[in-house]
Protein backbone atom coordinates (compact mmCIF):
# COMPACT_ATOMS: atom_id res chain seq x y z
CA UNK A 1 0.00 0.00 0.00
CA UNK A 2 1.40 3.39 -1.03
CA UNK A 3 1.74 5.79 1.86
CA UNK A 4 1.15 9.51 1.70
CA UNK A 5 2.59 10.69 4.99
CA UNK A 6 4.73 13.42 3.43
CA UNK A 7 4.42 15.32 0.14
CA UNK A 8 7.39 14.07 -1.85
CA UNK A 9 6.82 16.56 -4.69
CA UNK A 10 8.47 19.17 -2.47
CA UNK A 11 11.52 17.00 -1.72
CA UNK A 12 14.89 16.78 -3.40
CA UNK A 13 16.15 13.34 -4.42
CA UNK A 14 19.22 14.23 -2.35
CA UNK A 15 17.16 13.43 0.74
CA UNK A 16 18.31 9.84 0.16
CA UNK A 17 21.63 11.07 1.56
CA UNK A 18 19.91 11.25 4.95
CA UNK A 19 19.10 7.55 5.00
CA UNK A 20 21.08 5.22 7.23
CA UNK A 21 22.74 1.94 6.43
CA UNK A 22 19.95 -0.19 7.86
CA UNK A 23 17.33 1.69 5.82
CA UNK A 24 19.29 1.32 2.60
CA UNK A 25 19.60 -2.40 3.32
CA UNK A 26 15.81 -2.66 2.95
CA UNK A 27 15.81 -1.32 -0.64
CA UNK A 28 16.18 -4.64 -2.54
CA UNK A 29 12.71 -5.99 -3.24
CA UNK A 30 11.10 -2.75 -2.08
CA UNK A 31 12.21 0.16 -4.27
CA UNK A 32 11.15 0.11 -7.97
CA UNK A 33 14.34 -0.84 -9.77
CA UNK A 34 13.75 0.77 -13.19
CA UNK A 35 12.90 4.11 -11.60
CA UNK A 36 15.90 3.84 -9.26
CA UNK A 37 18.24 3.16 -12.19
CA UNK A 38 17.02 6.24 -14.05
CA UNK A 39 17.17 8.42 -10.94
CA UNK A 40 20.67 7.29 -9.99
CA UNK A 41 22.01 7.90 -13.49
CA UNK A 42 20.96 11.52 -13.03
CA UNK A 43 22.18 11.64 -9.42
CA UNK A 44 25.63 10.00 -9.27
CA UNK A 45 26.35 11.42 -5.82
CA UNK A 46 23.37 9.49 -4.41
CA UNK A 47 24.59 6.32 -6.11
CA UNK A 48 28.07 6.83 -4.63
CA UNK A 49 26.56 7.37 -1.19
CA UNK A 50 24.44 4.21 -1.36
CA UNK A 51 27.44 2.14 -2.42
CA UNK A 52 29.63 3.37 0.41
CA UNK A 53 27.03 3.74 3.13
CA UNK A 54 25.65 0.23 2.73
CA UNK A 55 28.16 -2.15 1.12
CA UNK A 56 25.72 -5.02 1.71
CA UNK A 57 23.61 -3.88 -1.26
CA UNK A 58 26.53 -3.28 -3.65
CA UNK A 59 25.85 -6.35 -5.82
CA UNK A 60 22.16 -5.53 -6.06
CA UNK A 61 22.85 -1.89 -6.80
CA UNK A 62 25.36 -2.78 -9.53
CA UNK A 63 22.79 -5.11 -11.09
CA UNK A 64 20.08 -2.44 -10.99
CA UNK A 65 22.30 0.20 -12.59
CA UNK A 66 23.97 -2.11 -15.12
CA UNK A 67 21.12 -1.83 -17.61
CA UNK A 68 21.83 0.49 -20.49
CA UNK A 69 19.68 3.55 -19.88
CA UNK A 70 19.19 6.12 -22.60
CA UNK A 71 19.43 9.76 -21.64
CA UNK A 72 16.14 10.70 -20.01
CA UNK A 73 14.37 14.02 -20.26
CA UNK A 74 14.20 16.29 -17.25
CA UNK A 75 10.56 15.33 -16.78
CA UNK A 76 11.33 11.60 -17.03
CA UNK A 77 14.07 11.91 -14.41
CA UNK A 78 11.72 13.81 -12.12
CA UNK A 79 9.03 11.15 -12.50
CA UNK A 80 11.57 8.40 -11.72
CA UNK A 81 12.78 10.30 -8.66
CA UNK A 82 9.22 10.73 -7.48
CA UNK A 83 8.46 7.03 -7.93
CA UNK A 84 11.44 6.17 -5.73
CA UNK A 85 10.63 8.84 -3.13
CA UNK A 86 7.01 7.72 -2.94
CA UNK A 87 8.07 4.11 -2.41
CA UNK A 88 10.10 5.13 0.67
CA UNK A 89 7.63 7.71 1.98
CA UNK A 90 7.84 6.33 5.52
CA UNK A 91 11.65 6.30 5.57
CA UNK A 92 11.68 9.95 4.53
CA UNK A 93 9.34 10.82 7.38
CA UNK A 94 11.64 9.08 9.85
CA UNK A 95 14.63 11.01 8.45
CA UNK A 96 12.99 14.43 8.09
CA UNK A 97 10.20 14.77 10.65
CA UNK A 98 9.25 11.78 12.85
CA UNK A 99 6.49 13.81 14.47
CA UNK A 100 4.47 13.35 11.26
CA UNK A 101 4.33 9.64 12.05
CA UNK A 102 3.70 10.22 15.74
CA UNK A 103 0.50 12.16 15.04
CA UNK A 104 -1.18 9.54 12.83
CA UNK A 105 -4.65 8.40 13.80
CA UNK A 106 -3.80 4.70 13.61
CA UNK A 107 -1.56 5.10 16.69
CA UNK A 108 -4.48 6.30 18.79
CA UNK A 109 -5.73 2.85 19.70
CA UNK A 110 -6.79 2.39 23.31
CA UNK A 111 -3.65 2.07 25.47
CA UNK A 112 -5.51 -0.36 27.73
CA UNK A 113 -5.09 -2.94 24.96
CA UNK A 114 -1.44 -2.97 26.03
CA UNK A 115 -1.60 -2.00 29.69
CA UNK A 116 -4.16 -4.67 30.58
CA UNK A 117 -1.92 -7.47 29.29
CA UNK A 118 0.78 -7.22 31.97
CA UNK A 119 1.38 -5.42 35.23
CA UNK A 120 4.20 -3.09 34.14
CA UNK A 121 4.80 -1.63 37.60
CA UNK A 122 8.50 -1.79 38.51
CA UNK A 123 9.36 -3.88 35.45
CA UNK A 124 12.36 -3.71 33.15
CA UNK A 125 10.92 -3.49 29.65
CA UNK A 126 12.34 -3.81 26.15
CA UNK A 127 10.43 -2.13 23.31
CA UNK A 128 11.92 -3.56 20.11
CA UNK A 129 11.56 -1.56 16.90
CA UNK A 130 10.33 1.31 19.04
CA UNK A 131 9.92 3.86 16.24
CA UNK A 132 8.62 7.05 17.83
CA UNK A 133 7.89 5.25 21.10
CA UNK A 134 4.15 4.50 21.05
CA UNK A 135 4.61 1.45 23.28
CA UNK A 136 7.56 2.73 25.28
CA UNK A 137 5.88 5.94 26.38
CA UNK A 138 2.65 4.12 27.22
CA UNK A 139 4.32 1.89 29.80
CA UNK A 140 7.13 4.20 31.00
CA UNK A 141 5.01 5.89 33.73
CA UNK A 142 4.65 2.48 35.39
CA UNK A 143 7.89 0.65 34.54
CA UNK A 144 11.23 0.76 36.31
CA UNK A 145 13.04 1.25 32.99
CA UNK A 146 12.17 1.04 29.29
CA UNK A 147 14.90 0.35 26.76
CA UNK A 148 13.58 1.49 23.37
CA UNK A 149 15.51 -0.52 20.78
CA UNK A 150 15.45 1.27 17.41
CA UNK A 151 17.96 1.02 14.51
CA UNK A 152 17.27 4.49 13.06
CA UNK A 153 19.29 7.14 14.89
CA UNK A 154 16.93 10.00 14.03
CA UNK A 155 14.08 8.12 15.69
CA UNK A 156 16.24 7.48 18.76
CA UNK A 157 17.00 11.21 18.94
CA UNK A 158 13.29 11.96 18.61
CA UNK A 159 12.46 9.63 21.51
CA UNK A 160 15.16 11.23 23.68
CA UNK A 161 13.65 14.66 23.05
CA UNK A 162 10.13 13.36 23.67
CA UNK A 163 11.17 11.71 26.95
CA UNK A 164 12.63 15.05 28.05
CA UNK A 165 9.41 16.90 27.16
CA UNK A 166 7.35 14.34 29.07
CA UNK A 167 9.78 14.42 32.01
CA UNK A 168 10.36 10.69 31.81
CA UNK A 169 13.87 9.80 32.91
CA UNK A 170 13.47 6.05 32.59
CA UNK A 171 13.30 5.74 28.77
CA UNK A 172 16.61 4.75 27.17
CA UNK A 173 16.72 4.63 23.34
CA UNK A 174 19.39 2.20 22.09
CA UNK A 175 20.49 0.87 18.71
CA UNK A 176 19.44 -2.63 17.70
CA UNK A 177 17.24 -4.88 15.57
CA UNK A 178 14.46 -7.33 16.35
CA UNK A 179 16.54 -10.18 14.95
CA UNK A 180 19.64 -9.02 16.88
CA UNK A 181 18.60 -7.52 20.24
CA UNK A 182 21.64 -6.02 22.06
CA UNK A 183 20.87 -7.33 25.54
CA UNK A 184 21.91 -10.45 27.48
CA UNK A 185 19.70 -13.46 28.01
CA UNK A 186 16.98 -13.00 30.61
CA UNK A 187 17.47 -9.24 30.79
CA UNK A 188 13.85 -8.07 30.63
CA UNK A 189 10.67 -8.72 32.58
CA UNK A 190 8.70 -7.76 29.46
CA UNK A 191 9.86 -7.76 25.84
CA UNK A 192 7.45 -6.17 23.40
CA UNK A 193 7.12 -4.80 19.90
CA UNK A 194 4.53 -3.34 17.58
CA UNK A 195 4.28 -3.27 13.76
CA UNK A 196 7.73 -4.84 13.42
CA UNK A 197 7.22 -8.59 13.73
CA UNK A 198 7.03 -11.06 10.86
CA UNK A 199 9.94 -10.69 8.44
CA UNK A 200 11.78 -13.72 9.84
CA UNK A 201 9.36 -14.82 12.58
CA UNK A 202 11.29 -17.81 13.90
CA UNK A 203 14.48 -15.77 14.34
CA UNK A 204 12.55 -12.86 15.84
CA UNK A 205 10.77 -15.13 18.31
CA UNK A 206 14.09 -16.70 19.32
CA UNK A 207 15.52 -13.27 20.11
CA UNK A 208 12.46 -11.98 21.97
CA UNK A 209 12.35 -15.11 24.08
CA UNK A 210 16.12 -15.14 24.66
CA UNK A 211 16.15 -11.69 26.29
CA UNK A 212 13.07 -12.39 28.45
CA UNK A 213 13.58 -13.81 31.91
CA UNK A 214 11.73 -16.84 33.30
CA UNK A 215 8.33 -15.66 34.47
CA UNK A 216 8.46 -12.72 32.07
CA UNK A 217 6.27 -11.94 29.10
CA UNK A 218 6.62 -11.33 25.37
CA UNK A 219 4.01 -9.02 23.85
CA UNK A 220 3.38 -8.04 20.25
CA UNK A 221 0.88 -5.18 20.11
CA UNK A 222 -0.07 -4.73 17.33
CA UNK A 223 1.56 -7.93 16.20
CA UNK A 224 -0.21 -8.51 12.92
CA UNK A 225 -3.04 -7.54 10.65
CA UNK A 226 -6.21 -9.54 11.26
CA UNK A 227 -5.22 -12.46 9.04
CA UNK A 228 -3.85 -15.96 9.51
CA UNK A 229 -0.41 -15.17 8.11
CA UNK A 230 2.69 -17.35 8.29
CA UNK A 231 3.85 -15.21 11.24
CA UNK A 232 0.56 -15.98 13.00
CA UNK A 233 1.11 -19.68 12.47
CA UNK A 234 4.62 -19.48 13.97
CA UNK A 235 3.32 -17.70 17.06
CA UNK A 236 0.45 -20.15 17.57
CA UNK A 237 2.81 -23.10 17.20
CA UNK A 238 4.99 -21.55 19.91
CA UNK A 239 2.06 -21.27 22.32
CA UNK A 240 1.20 -17.57 22.07
CA UNK A 241 -2.30 -16.38 22.90
CA UNK A 242 -3.95 -13.70 20.78
CA UNK A 243 -6.93 -11.41 20.48
CA UNK A 244 -8.21 -8.65 18.20
CA UNK A 245 -8.58 -4.90 18.62
CA UNK A 246 -9.38 -1.98 16.34
CA UNK A 247 -6.83 0.61 15.25
CA UNK A 248 -8.55 3.94 14.38
CA UNK A 249 -8.76 4.38 10.63
CA UNK A 250 -6.67 1.27 10.00
CA UNK A 251 -9.02 -1.59 10.79
CA UNK A 252 -8.67 -4.63 13.04
CA UNK A 253 -5.31 -5.78 14.36
CA UNK A 254 -4.10 -8.73 16.39
CA UNK A 255 -2.02 -8.72 19.54
CA UNK A 256 -0.09 -11.68 20.89
CA UNK A 257 1.36 -12.57 24.26
CA UNK A 258 3.07 -15.37 26.13
CA UNK A 259 4.33 -15.77 29.71
CA UNK A 260 7.50 -17.85 30.04
CA UNK A 261 7.50 -20.24 32.99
Amino acid sequence: MRLNWIDTTTLSFNNLLLLERVQLSWFPGWVPEDALATALKANPVVKWYMHHKCPDITDWLDKVTAHEITAASTEAVYQAEQEVLQSINDLLVYALDPEIYDTHEFLRWDSRELLDMVDFRGKTVLDIGAGTGRLAFTVAPFAHAVFAVEPVSNLRDYMKQKAHRLRLDNVYPVDGLLEDIPFPAGFADVSMGGFVFGTVPEVECDELERVTEVGGSVILCPGNVDKDTSAHEVLIKRGYSWSRFESPGDGWKRKYWKIFK
